[in-house]
C-alpha cells in the first residue's frame, strides 16, 4: 500500500465489529492512524462513560489496521498481546479520538501504541499491543 491517506478505504472495508462500534478512520498511513468514536449509551458502563472493553476494542482495531498497512502481501495478522492503562473516563456524548503509531515493525511481530483522547484533549487510555504477522 502507498503512503497516501487510506482512511476512506478502511471506513469502507473495516472489520464488521469496528463498523458496529461506529469507528470512523480519519487518517491511515504506515506511520500513523487516527480515528474517532462518538460515545453512545450502547458503549457505556455505569456511570455513563466509555466501557473499558470498548476502549480496548477501539485500540485493537487500530493496531490491526496499522499492521495491515505494514505487512507483506500474502500475509495476515492477529493480536497476540494487548495491555491497557486507563487514565480518565470518557463521558457519553463525547468523541473519543485514537492516535496509533508503530513502536516496532518486525518481520513477524509488530508492536503498536494507541493513545485514546477525550474531547478536551486529555489522555484517557494508552494501549500497547503486539501483532503477529504470518503468511496465509
Amino acid at each position: 500500500m502507498t503512503d497516501e491517506n487510506l482512511a476512506d478505504a478502511f471506513n469502507e472495508g473495516n472489520a464488521p465489529f469496528a463498523k458496529l462500534m461506529g469507528v470512523t478512520m480519519t487518517l491511515a498511513s504506515k506511520e500513523r492512524l487516527e480515528a474517532q468514536l462518538i460515545v453512545t449509551p450502547d458503549h457505556c458502563t455505569i456511570p455513563a462513560t466509555l466501557h473499558g472493553g470498548a476502549i480496548m476494542a477501539f485500540a485493537d482495531n487500530m493496531g490491526g489496521c496499522g499492521a495491515v498497512l505494514n505487512m507483506p502481501e500474502g500475509c495476515m495478522t492477529t493480536t497476540i498481546e494487548s495491555k491497557t492503562n486507563f487514565l480518565r473516563a470518557i463521558p457519553v456524548g463525547q468523541t473519543a479520538k485514537a492516535v496509533t503509531t508503530p513502536v516496532n515493525l518486525g518481520r513477524t511481530l509488530q508492536v503498536w501504541k494507541t493513545e485514546i483522547f477525550r474531547a478536551d484533549g486529555k489522555l484517557a487510555a494508552v494501549v500497547t499491543q503486539t501483532q503477529l504477522i504470518k503468511k496465509l
